[in-house]
């Protein structure tokens, strides 16, 4: 006897939430230069903390949060938790060469063995990985 199973109810992800601790410095690295656009501000006072609501051009969004003296982030590149955060490009080449200009740098481009795409790390102001994976 055999049960139905339900389809997952879920559709994809809706967010990604980091924490930064510099909240202004970050503000104009995500929307400046990464240009994601700025969906609602919001400081809360109880929290001494920002939360600020970001979103891209294909609807999928980011979560900054200031809070006061945050821990330091686990850099060991194995570590338990968020890996990276990956960001898609058609043109990787040209991705790179944009965050050039705001002297960011960019791992060598590399080719993702299972599927045969280009990709590349950099870091976001506290260090966070993160990639650009080309379509």
């Amino acid at each position: 006897m055999t049960s139905a199973v339900a389809a997952t109810p879920i559709l994809g992800f809706h967010h990604v939430a980091i924490i930064v601790s510099d909240y202004l410095r970050s503000k104009r690295f995500y929307c400046e230069i990464l240009g994601a656009r700025i969906l609602a501000e919001t400081y809360r006072a109880e929290r001494q903390s920002y939360k600020l609501d970001l979103a891209f051009a294909d609807g999928s969004q980011i979560e900054l949060f200031s809070f006061p003296e945050p821990p330091p982030r686990v850099s060991q590149p194995e570590a338990c938790g968020l890996r990276h955060l990956a960001f898609k490009v058609e043109n990787i080449q040209s991705a790179v060469k944009y965050l050039a200009q705001y002297q960011i740098e960019c791992e060598p481009i590399r080719i993702d063995p299972l599927t045969g795409k280009q990709f590349t790390f950099f870091q976001d102001p506290d260090g966070l990985p993160l990639e650009f994976y080309c379509l």
